[in-house]
This record gives structure tokens, C-alpha cells and sequence, in this order.
């Protein structure tokens, strides 16, 4: 498409564009006849005036005037030469100085500019193409999940069926083809059959026909669909190999999770075979205002190392700290755990509160009453805790089923609204709604009226996550991110979602550099900002590691850290 012959091949096979030319030539055969009829008529007239000139001059005669150049160098004598020339010039002006522009910016020039746009979409992928993956839509899971494909060095390309949208995507940077998602031709020219995933995260109604599309085509490769509706489940999971998420109802169930109170004082977010992961408030333990090598120390002192859990860092309002001798834990930081469930049951045993039962009694205000709202209403009443819900709009059908106290049906920033709803003895604020803008406002607000309360917020873009915790959040989840990171975890297994927002844990093979050196010895927090928590070996996987264990061949490092830290130690410590 690069060459002027291959343009114009491409632009002409366009049916619309040979109806434009076709139009557009009509158009121009239609002012040449004119110019011919008033060059005839110039010579008649100018015989009837007694003077005779050459068929050029008359051709000449009649461009001058009606493009209005009018050199006056040739010009009529009587009246009816006059109102001849006066006819040509109002016709020139209307024809060729209006209609002519017009017409042929309409049917060739901007025919030509769509068609040079167009091409330069792709509409297939190499044949060689293998092991991609296929996304149907562009929107906040897909571009996060772009990223982590991109750091992962996996191939991709977006369906888009649009040809102004794929050039503005094309534009960005992004690869795109073009083509329409229920034609089986266009999933060939996709390569579907040597894909590693499709991932389809459209409405219901989209998504469900572009999985009945693919498996036309191919029985083999995986799907991953998002679902906006519980109905619509039975009719997504019908095809073979499909992973089906309800995204919003995943998210208001791992907000609900995070509610200080919420079962054990430890919230478990991960296990991984014996390692369980898991956090906790610091409001609800001894430990605020002390500094974790203190901590560190007393835990050595009272607990043998199989039975001490491991600090592998704490949040504090965002930002992830490494265990560091001198941090100090405040009120607002929370703790991140590794270990065994007994070891997580010492920890509870020696540094819980005892005022952290208080809280049973206190209710959670949930702010929106939506999708992601809902959910989280339903996973606090299987948990039989008392909440609210403010919502201006409430859908009392759909709350009615879950509510056990009360909808309050107004606007979250009215005072007097959120005073109603018990803003004043609640344990945790939950905010929902879907706009990043309007959730920054809610969190500074209820950080204003309540110091002491957890505030937990969804985000949808990941530009606000750092913004919403400025605003007051203690917890931060995206809808991007955990949308992305279920769907990379059908892709690969060696990564889990974490915590929060930019915290991830992943497995990796111990690299060449690193063999048969000791964990203090190879240095990795210090390098790279990743903290290692586990070993993964041929008899299964070994927690509780210490500064003096010696890394092997054959063996994998658990470690977490967020995504920069990832890149640092694959840049670091290169894979064998």
C-alpha cells in the first residue's frame, strides 16, 4: 500500500468509490458540453457582429469568463453579446467555482484520503503468525492487558470493525486489523487456529456472537468472555474451552473482601498450594507507631522460624514499602503476610487488638448502588453484616433481594444524606460508582467527616489510583487491572493478582546468575524492589525462607513485587 499503483488498484475495487467516480465523471461531461455549447454560440454571435475567430479562441473566450479571469482582450459589442457574456459568467461561478469543488471534494478527494486511511489498517496477520492473542474491543481491561502483553513480549492484535476507530488505535500505535466479528473469513485472516486466547470483552449480546463465530472456525483455542448480565452465563459457557467473568460482580466482591472486620483479622487474598498471602489493617493490631525492625526482632524472640510469618512489606496510603529495619508502621498502613495458616493464626494470636472485635457491630456505608455496588452488598450479607447503600437512582428489584438494613436514596455528597446512612458509626466506606472524578470527590469528603474510617475505592482507569489515595483511599482496586490479571491468568499461570493495584506475584525460574548463591548474597530486594516469599522445587514449594537460604538449579523463585520491579529483575538477572 506503500505505492501510488497498489493505491489506486485498492481504490478503485471499492464498489462505493467506482459510483462516486462515476458520478463525478458524469458531472464533468456534463460542464464540457456546456463549454462546447457556449463556444458555438460565442461564434454565432460574434458573426452577427460582423467579426469572425478561430473554434480555439472561442474555447478561450468561454474559460476566461466562466472561471471570471476575464481578460477583456475579446468582448462583445451589442446588447445581446452583453447578456451572453453576463449568462456564461453566473454559469462559470455556479459550475465551475461552487458545484466543481464541492463535487469533487465529495466524490474523489475524500473518497481518496478514507481510502489511504483504510489502508493503512491491516486486515490480516502473517500466516506465521502463532501463539497471539485476539481481542475484540478496546476499552480500560484490554488496554491494561496490552501492557502486561507488551512487558511479557506476547503478540496481540485488536478487532475492530470500525475503519476510523482502527486508524486512530493503528495511530496510537496499537495493532489493529479490520474486520467484522461474526464473518468467519476474517477470524482466518486473524490466524484463530494458532492463536493462544481470544478475549472478548464486548457487550453480552457481541460477545456472544463472536464466540459462536470462532468455534465455527476452530474447536481448539481458548476464550475468555466478559458477561454484564447473570443471564446471559448459560448462553456464553455453551462453547467449549470458554472461561466466562462477571468483571463487576469479581470487583464488588474483592471490595466487600477488604472490609476491616470481614471474617478474621487477617484478610487471606492468595494461597498458593501451603503459602497463604494475606493482609492486615494496622488499626486493628498493636503494632502502630512501631517500626517493623522492632517488630521483626520480637517476632524472632517469641517464635521459632517454622512458626513466624513472614512481613513482606506493607502499604501505606499507595505506595508499597519494602520491609525495611527503619519503617514505621502507622495506623493507616497495611501489612502485607506470608505464611502458613498457623503461622498466620500466631501472628493474629500475639499482635490483634482486643478492641478489633468493636467493629463487629459497626455498618459499612456503600456508596452506589449499581452493578459493583450490588455485589458488594451481597458479599457482606453472606458475611451477615450490617451495611447501606446510598444510590440517587436505587433499582429497589434488584437491592430488595440482597439489602438487610436500608437503601438510602440520595446524593452521596449531601451531608445530610450520608449523616442518614451512618456515616458517623460506620467501620468502612466502600465507594462504587463508576466515575474515577466523582469517587476522588466521595473519598476526600468522607476522609473530611471521618479520620479514623477504611475507605475503599474502585477506580476504572489506572491514572487514578495514585489520585484516589491522595484523595483519602486506604484501598485502591482498578477494574482494569483485575480484569487484565484474571484474563493473564488464563493465559499463564505464573502470575496472580496481589493486594492491590500494582502488586503482583510471579514465578520465575532462578536465572543462571543466581545459582548457588544464598538470598543475602544474590541481593534481589536491594537490586530490583522484588521480595522473594517461596521456592518453587521438585518437591513442591518451601516457605519461610531466610537470608541464609542457597538458591539450585531447577528451581523457581515466588517472589512479588509490582510491574517495574518485574522488568527490573528480568533486565537484572536475565533468564538462562
Amino acid at each position: 500500500m506503500k505505492f501510488l499503483p497498489a493505491q489506486l488498484l485498492y481504490f478503485f475495487q471499492n464498489r462505493k468509490t467506482q459510483k462516486n467516480v462515476a458520478a463525478l465523471v458524469r458531472f464533468l461531461l456534463f460542464v464540457l458540453l456546456i463549454i462546447l455549447f457556449y463556444s458555438m454560440l460565442f461564434h454565432y454571435i460574434m458573426v452577427l457582429e460582423g467579426r469572425n475567430f478561430s473554434w480555439v479562441t472561442g474555447l478561450y473566450w468561454t474559460l476566461t469568463v466562466m472561471s471570471t479571469l476575464g481578460f477583456g482582450d475579446i468582448t462583445f459589442f451589442s446588447d445581446t453579446g452583453h447578456i451572453f457574456t453576463i449568462v456564461v459568467l453566473l454559469s462559470g461561478i455556479v459550475l465551475l467555482l461552487v458545484i466543481l469543488p464541492f463535487t469533487f471534494i465529495q466524490f474523489f478527494y475524500a473518497p481518496w484520503l478514507e481510502a489511504q486511511e483504510r489502508s493503512r489498517v491491516s486486515r490480516e496477520l502473517p500466516k506465521e503468525t502463532r501463539d497471539h492473542v485476539l481481542l475484540t474491543e478496546f476499552g480500560p481491561i484490554t488496554e491494561r492487558l496490552i501492557d502486561n502483553l507488551n512487558h511479557r513480549h506476547v503478540k496481540y492484535a485488536i478487532l475492530e470493525r470500525d475503519w476510523q476507530r482502527a486508524a486512530e488505535l493503528n495511530d496510537l500505535g496499537y495493532q489493529v486489523v479490520l474486520g467484522e466479528l461474526d464473518d468467519p473469513e476474517t477470524w482466518n485472516r486473524l490466524q484463530v487456529q494458532q492463536a493462544a486466547l481470544v478475549v472478548a470483552t464486548g457487550d453480552d449480546l457481541t460477545n456472544t456472537s463472536a464466540a459462536f463465530t470462532v468455534r465455527e472456525v476452530t474447536q481448539d483455542v481458548p476464550m475468555v468472555l466478559s458477561a454484564t448480565e447473570e443471564n446471559s452465563l448459560d448462553i456464553l459457557n455453551f462453547p467449549v474451552k470458554v472461561h466466562v467473568f462477571l468483571f463487576h460482580q469479581i470487583l464488588g466482591r474483592r471490595l466487600a473482601e477488604r472490609t476491616v472486620g470481614l471474617g478474621r483479622p487477617i484478610n487471606i487474598v492468595s494461597q498458593i498450594d501451603e503459602l497463604v498471602l494475606g493482609e492486615i489493617s494496622a488499626s486493628q493490631t498493636t503494632l502502630a507507631g512501631r517500626s517493623l525492625g522492632v517488630i521483626l526482632d520480637e517476632e524472632r524472640r517469641v517464635h521459632r522460624p517454622e512458626e513466624r510469618v513472614q512481613v513482606i512489606g506493607l502499604w501505606e496510603r499507595g505506595k508499597f514499602l519494602a520491609p525495611q529495619m527503619d519503617v514505621v508502621v502507622s495506623k493507616r498502613s497495611i501489612l502485607l503476610l506470608a505464611g502458613s495458616l498457623t503461622q498466620m493464626d500466631a501472628f493474629e494470636a500475639q499482635h490483634v487488638s482486643p478492641s478489633a472485635g468493636e467493629l463487629n457491630n459497626a455498618p459499612v456505608l456503600i456508596l452506589g448502588g449499581g452493578r459493583v455496588g450490588r455485589a458488594v452488598a451481597e458479599t457482606l450479607h453472606q458475611h451477615s453484616l450490617r451495611f447501606s447503600i446510598v444510590e440517587k437512582d436505587p433499582d429497589t428489584r434488584e437491592l430488595e433481594k440482597i439489602v438487610s438494613d436500608h437503601v438510602v436514596s440520595g446524593d452521596a455528597a449531601d451531608i445530610e444524606v450520608l449523616e442518614k446512612a451512618g456515616i458517623m458509626e460506620a467501620r468502612t466506606v466502600i465507594v462504587t460508582t463508576r466515575d474515577d472524578a466523582m469517587n476522588m470527590y466521595l473519598c476526600f469528603y468522607c476522609r473530611q467527616l471521618r479520620a479514623d474510617v477504611q475507605i475503599i475505592s474502585r477506580t476504572t482507569l489506572q491514572r487514578s489510583v495514585s489520585k484516589l489515595h491522595t484523595a483519602g483511599a486506604d484501598l485502591v482496586l482498578s477494574y482494569a487491572s483485575m480484569g487484565a490479571n484474571s484474563i493473564m491468568n488464563i493465559l499463564s499461570t505464573d502470575e496472580i493478582s496481589m493486594f492491590t493495584e500494582g502488586l503482583n506475584i510471579f514465578t520465575l525460574p532462578v536465572p543462571r546468575r543466581l545459582l548457588g548463591q544464598t538470598l543475602a548474597e544474590g541481593r534481589i530486594r536491594e537490586v530490583t524492589g522484588c521480595s522473594v516469599i517461596a521456592l518453587q522445587t521438585g518437591k513442591g514449594l518451601v516457605a519461610g525462607l531466610g537470608a541464609e537460604t542457597r538458591l539450585e538449579g531447577g528451581e523457581s523463585l515466588v517472589m512479588i513485587g509490582s510491574s517495574e520491579a518485574e522488568e527490573r529483575f528480568s533486565d537484572f538477572f536475565p533468564q538462562n
